[in-house]
C-alpha cells in the first residue's frame, strides 16, 4: 500500500474544510456585539499540527506501540533525537485531514514483537479517537492504522549455543 492510497480514504471522510489560514481549523464561528454571551464572542481555531500532536501521544501511550514512521522519518528522527536540546517529534508517522468540524488521522506505527497487530490497531484507534474528540471537540469520522514494521527484541537473537552439531 502506498502513501497515497492511505491518504486517500481520510481526504474523502472529512467533511468540508473552513480554513481561517494555512493549517488552521474554525471550530466555532463566533459572534461579535454585546448583545451576544461573553462566551460566543470571537471564534476558535486549532491548527492542523494540534490534532496531529495529540493523536501521535494518544498512539504512543498504548502498549505494544514501539515507534511511529516510515523508514526515511524514522532515521532522519533518530539522528535528530541525538541533537543535545532538540526534543522528540511526536507528530512523527501521523497525517490528519481536518474539516470543519470533523477529523480524519493516518498512523504509521511499529509494533514490538509478539504483540496482537489487531489488537494493538483498535486501542490505537480508540484511544486517538477519545483524545482528539475530548481535546478538540472535532468529530473524528475516521483513524487509518497501518503498520510498517516490527520490531524485534534485541536480546531476542539465536545463539550459537542453540545449533545442533
Amino acid at each position: 500500500m502506498t502513501a497515497q492510497q492511505v491518504e486517500a480514504p481520510a481526504r474523502k471522510a472529512v467533511e468540508g474544510s473552513a480554513r481561517s489560514g494555512e493549517g488552521a481549523t474554525t471550530v466555532s464561528g463566533g459572534r461579535v456585539g454585546v448583545s451576544e454571551p461573553a462566551a460566543n464572542r470571537g471564534k476558535t481555531s486549532i491548527a492542523d499540527v494540534v490534532v496531529v500532536k495529540i493523536a501521535g501521544m494518544a498512539a504512543r501511550e498504548i502498549p505494544g506501540v514501539y515507534d511511529m514512521g516510515g523508514g526515511l522519518s524514522r532515521t532522519i528522527g533518530a539522528v535528530r533525537d541525538r541533537v543535545p536540546g532538540s526534543r522528540p517529534n511526536v507528530g512523527r508517522g501521523v497525517k490528519v485531514e481536518v474539516g470543519e468540524r470533523q477529523a480524519a488521522v493516518d498512523l504509521d506505527l511499529i509494533v514490538e514483537y509478539g504483540v496482537p497487530i489487531a489488537d494493538v490497531a483498535r486501542d490505537v484507534r480508540e484511544n486517538v479517537i477519545v483524545a482528539v474528540e475530548r481535546v478538540t471537540g472535532l468529530e473524528v469520522v475516521e483513524v487509518n492504522v497501518a503498520v510498517n514494521d516490527v520490531h524485534l527484541l534485541d536480546g531476542e537473537e539465536p545463539t550459537s549455543d542453540a545449533r545442533v552439531e
